[in-house]
């Protein structure tokens, strides 16, 4: 059964350093690209918008640009998007519960 798995291209890029972050950010609503790097210390322009891509390209996100001048363009997670939430609470959880005894593994193994 795993050796098929080893073959199977993963269907979400969602443990990359940036998809998870994104998700949070979109969690409360739709942003503009501008809003999103606010909080996302750190993510260059290009970065950025080769996840949002690679978000919108799995479906979990839509990208809407209003014709404005200056051209407005918002980013919202799409239903499909939203049910990785609970998921990734559920892991936020996890991890404030367990931190000191991963940390104390991680300090025994550089003993």
């Amino acid at each position: 059964m795993f050796a098929q798995c080893a073959n199977v291209t993963p269907l979400i890029q969602i443990g990359d350093k940036w998809t998870g972050k994104i998700i949070r950010c979109l969690e409360g609503g739709p942003r503009r690209f501008s809003e999103l790097r606010g909080p996302l210390r750190g993510i260059t322009p290009k970065v950025l918008t080769e996840t949002l891509r690679a978000m919108e390209r799995d479906g979990l996100l839509t990208r809407t640009a209003y014709a404005e001048i200056p051209p407005r363009v918002e980013y919202e997670l799409t239903p499909f998007g939203r049910t990785l939430l609970e998921p990734m609470a559920a892991m936020c959880t996890w991890a404030q519960e367990h931190m000191a005894t991963l940390l104390d593994a991680r300090d025994r193994h550089l003993a």
